[in-house]
């Protein structure tokens, strides 16, 4: 392995490192931060930078550590109570998942547009998380989510569940990784940039 090399793998690394301390800062103090009506996670971002920064295994890790976070600051307690195994497999899943699509979406389109590479895997990260996290409730907790849509006025549970546990919140998440992930990413690189000409 050549020095250069070396180098990179060794930022990488740092960067890693740096990056699970954001994921678990984020997911424990910021994880419903508020936008006017919109209750957003902001943890997804860290992910998408990783996926970016450090490739899809770091990416995957961070996924991994913010899914981990989830299940033991109490965010998933409701569910937990329904059927702890399930939990468990949904929530270490959609994170994992969601966060190593978002490493190879960035990986596979970045020779073209590094741009445009950051904000797919920007977009794909959320989808992938809210798309598990669908399915798990789908597979592992449909009935108690049947009451839970009668309880809140709607006929269709699987429309509750687009709508009541999902929401708008999906939508202004997206929105805001696809415009702050690239600009944090060229920042990053920039700071890259100027550190190795020194």
């Amino acid at each position: 392995m050549n020095r250069k090399n070396q180098h990179d793998k060794i930022l990488s690394l740092a960067l890693g490192g740096i990056l699970t301390a954001v994921v678990i800062v984020l997911q424990l103090f910021a994880s419903a931060v508020k936008f006017g009506p919109f209750q957003v996670s902001l943890v997804l971002m860290p992910i998408v930078i990783g996926a970016a920064m450090c490739g899809k295994g770091v990416s995957a890790w961070l996924g991994f550590v913010f899914g981990t976070v989830v299940l033991l600051n109490g965010d998933a307690a409701a569910f937990l109570a329904i059927n702890a195994p399930g939990t468990v497999v949904t929530v270490l899943v959609k994170g994992t998942l969601c966060a190593f699509a978002a490493g190879l979406v960035y990986e596979l389109v970045c020779r073209k547009n590094k741009t445009v590479a950051v904000m797919l895997s920007a977009v794909a990260a959320p989808v992938v998380n809210t798309g598990t996290f669908l399915i798990g409730c789908r597979l592992f907790f449909f009935e108690t989510i049947k009451q839970w849509a009668s309880g809140a006025g709607f006929e269709n549970p699987v429309m509750y569940m687009f709508v009541g546990l999902v929401g708008l919140n999906f939508v202004f998440e997206t929105a805001l990784n696809i415009v702050l992930c690239p600009v944090i990413v060229r920042i990053i690189n920039a700071s890259k940039t100027r550190h190795s000409r020194k």
